[in-house]
């Protein structure tokens, strides 16, 4: 039984939505699953339609889930359509009357196979109908051979000449080309072709994102994995394309429909009670509400259908229910992937699929495509989270946002800046924060270049860190956060709240938030970044670091500098790929003073490389550049610029350049002239930056050995340089110089006892 009411089974309509014409099916009262690919009803009915409206783009049934057949695949049935009303129109061709007159002896034989051919198999199974034209062309063909009667041969030649007719026009269709592959031994019942070619976009009614859910045929899988409970991801590089596709099936696509319905009927009571603005000041707490009120909505409505759900079953429904109503719907399930790094939503909806940047995969395109109605919701939560206005006066809102299992930097483009609509980037932050360690192990930095670092730091330079976008460099901000001791304070400055402030709280840092106005706003009640920067001088002494160096900011931050904030680090990021750039931007765009800017005394860029092929890119450090004091006009032509270590393409790694290793470095000789140890003695210097660099080079090495990338971690990292501190501090009571050989040799003994006791705690808990 397929339909629960004749009368109103395959309802439809034509809905116009944007630039699309979708054959909308309401499949509600139907017993049987709607599918164009497993049922010869349907696509018999979906053929009858589009012969009466070509101008459809696409073909959606709805029954608890919609299912979405694209533009391509809706074509191919309109093409057939096209050629079933043609044959319509030319009846009289195929009649009786006609048949007749080839030979009244054949023809009810002829006639039943062409009306059945012709006004049946043609809409249910037009492979089928094809193959089975070829098999009777065949078969009239050896039958007008083995005749012996001339006006049987003359009659058989014109029913091969009527059939070939149609079998030619068929197989000029996309669907019959597509089809040739799985045309030998091809039987009818099974329709295993029509699964190869059609594959619909399957989106629950609770829902708006829509989902590609089938594998993509002849794809090469280079990865599975789980992420959150139950999410199945896999990758695939796509056949005949330079593409890679991150392939989601989140839980929500495996309910039963009892849950789906469940799932339906709360959302559409909870839209009743929709969350005001104030509720969106505290956005976890009003979660929190939400899961409680959830929870019990959905044990109220299984138990009032009696349907029995374990505990496991109703938390889950619940964080789906949450996640589609006052939170992010899918953006949620793919920022749960902790090499997740970015997700790119553009415009026009309903057809774009979302994008990402992978840690592992780098960009890739996503089987998930979200529709206007999604982004409209998403666009109104994120004005009210940020208290921002997004609209065409102020057509860019950014802002952070901190979800279940990941917090996200958000930028957002609507009208005019996106004519299409809006379009938004969520950028996912690391859950802890990133080190040196971990950057000598990605291979963004080596170990001199962390010595070199971790010393500048605590000789309270001025570091700017360039880079293009997703070149890594507000991760490798943090890092150089991580080597500041906890001693002394951290005041960081930002209009989007990206550095793990909260996670360095929680490890002991001394450090103070502040949030300010976005250079893109235009008006706001937040304080401006300068005011923000010039506050910080009353603050106290303290390191300061800027998130992004922006705009007219970047005026109050070398004021800062100048004035003495400097007694500390001072660290910020800034858009650029070369010092030249950087000054160029700083001083030429900005309107910062040129004397001003030799404020700044180390520029550190980080690029992404890529690779021969230009599929893949690696995030290295390519710079590290000292800026000196006594040019005038241009540090380009006046020597300026002094490179450090600089990076070598056939290394694929930073390399020393000869100013550094013959102590050429105006930067680090100030740094020596206030350290008794150091002053006039480079040697002495040297040796502490290869100090530094060997216990990092130890740390990573130790973890590869252990399997464990848990002492590369902050926590670790922290205790690791807070040892090397302490260990410098007591040598040198021994004695006048530092023994480096014995602070190396007592640090790695801490080290190996450090691991031990960490191998037996961890062994104490698994127990």
């Amino acid at each position: 039984m397929l339909f629960r009411d004749d009368e109103k089974a395959f309802e439809s309509e034509i809905v116009r939505q944007g630039e699309d014409n979708i054959l909308k099916f309401d499949c509600e009262r139907m017993h049987d699953l709607p599918s164009i690919e497993d049922n010869p009803i349907f696509m018999a009915r979906v053929i009858e339609k589009l012969a009466e409206s070509p101008n459809v783009t696409k073909i959606v049934f709805s029954q608890k889930r919609e299912y979405e057949y694209d533009y391509d695949q809706t074509r191919m049935l309109v093409e057939i359509a096209g050629l079933y009303k043609k044959i319509l129109k030319e009846k009289d061709v195929y009649s009786y009357q006609n048949l007749n007159f080839f030979n009244p002896r054949l023809t009810d034989q002829w006639f039943t196979e062409l009306q059945g051919l012709l006004y049946n198999t043609l809409k249910s199974d037009p492979i089928g109908s094809f193959v089975e034209l070829k098999r009777i062309i065949r078969r009239e063909s050896i039958l007008q051979e083995k005749s012996v009667d001339e006006v049987e041969v003359r009659a058989r030649s014109r029913y091969i000449s009527l059939l070939t007719y149609v079998q030619k026009q068929l197989e000029n269709t996309r669907l019959i080309t597509i089809a040739q592959p799985y045309l030998a031994g091809y039987r009818p019942e099974k329709r295993d072709a029509y699964r190869k070619i059609f594959s619909p976009l399957i989106k629950p009614d609770f829902m708006y994102t829509k989902i590609m859910a089938q594998y993509p045929k002849g794809a090469d899988e280079i990865a599975s994995y789980i992420i959150g409970d139950s999410t199945e991801i896999t990758v695939f590089n796509l056949p005949d394309s330079v593409q890679t596709l991150y392939h989601v099936i989140p839980p929500e696509f495996k309910l039963s429909e009892e849950k789906y319905e469940i799932l339906d009927i709360a959302r559409n009571i909870l839209a009743e009670h929709k969350p005001k603005k104030s509720d969106f000041v505290d956005p976890k707490r009003m979660r929190e509400v939400f899961m409680n009120v959830g929870r019990d909505l959905i044990e109220e409505l299984s138990s009032y259908r009696g349907i029995k759900l374990r505990e496991k079953e109703i938390t889950e429904l619940t964080s789906i229910l949450v996640r589609y109503t006052v939170g992010f719907g899918l953006i949620e399930v793919l920022l749960m992937d902790e090499d997740m790094q970015d997700v790119s939503v553009n415009s026009p909806y309903g057809s774009t699929p979302m994008y990402i940047v992978h840690g592992k995969f780098n960009d890739c395109v996503t089987n998930i495509i979200p529709t206007s109605t999604e982004s409209e919701s998403w666009a109104s939560k994120l004005r009210l989270i940020s208290g921002r206005p997004l609209d065409e006066a102020d057509p860019i809102l950014d802002t952070e946002l901190v979800l279940p299992g990941a917090n996200t930097r958000v930028s957002v483009i609507t009208e005019p800046l996106d004519p299409s609509g809006i379009a938004f980037s969520f950028r996912r932050h690391r859950d802890k924060p990133w080190t040196l360690p971990l950057f000598i192990k990605n291979k963004m930095i080596n170990t001199l270049a962390a010595g070199l670092i971790s010393f500048l730091v605590d000789g309270t330079r001025t570091l700017l860190i360039a880079g293009t976008r997703s070149s890594g460099k507000s991760s490798f901000l943090t890092s150089v956060m991580v080597e500041i001791m906890r001693r002394y304070r951290i005041i960081t400055i930002e209009d989007t709240l990206e550095l793990p402030v909260f996670q360095l709280n929680k490890l002991g840092f001394n450090i103070q938030s502040m949030k300010v106005a976005s250079a893109l706003a235009r008006e706001t009640g937040e304080m401006s970044a300068s005011d923000g920067i010039r506050s910080t001088l009353r603050l106290g002494d303290s390191s300061l670091i800027v998130g992004e160096v922006r705009s007219t900011e970047a005026k109050a931050l070398y004021e800062a500098m100048r004035v003495g904030a400097a007694a500390n680090v001072v660290a910020g990021t800034i858009h650029g790929d070369s010092p030249y750039g950087i000054f160029d931007r700083v001083v030429n765009d900005i309107g910062v003073p040129k004397t001003s800017f030799k404020a700044t005394d180390v520029i550190i860029v980080a690029n992404p490389i890529k690779t021969a092929d230009g599929i893949s890119k690696v995030r290295r450090i390519t710079q590290i550049t000292e800026v000196r004091k006594t040019w005038e006009n241009d540090p380009l032509l006046e020597n300026g610029f002094v490179d450090l270590m600089r990076y070598d393409a056939k290394t694929d790694q930073l390399e020393p350049t000869d100013e550094l290793i013959n102590g050429d470095s105006e930067v680090l000789k100030i740094i020596a002239s206030n350290i008794p140890e150091f002053a006039g003695n480079w040697e002495a210097l040297w040796n502490n930056i290869l100090l530094r660099a060997k216990t990092k080079a130890t740390l990573v090495e130790y973890a590869k050995k252990q399997g464990d990338e848990e002492l590369l971690e902050a926590d670790f990292v922290i205790k690791t340089n807070d040892m090397l501190h302490l260990i410098i501090g007591k040598v040198k009571e021994q004695g006048k110089e530092v023994d480096n050989d014995k602070v190396f040799f007592e640090w790695e003994d801490w080290l190996k006892k450090e691991i031990a006791k960490k191998k037996l705690s961890t062994r104490v808990v698994e127990t």
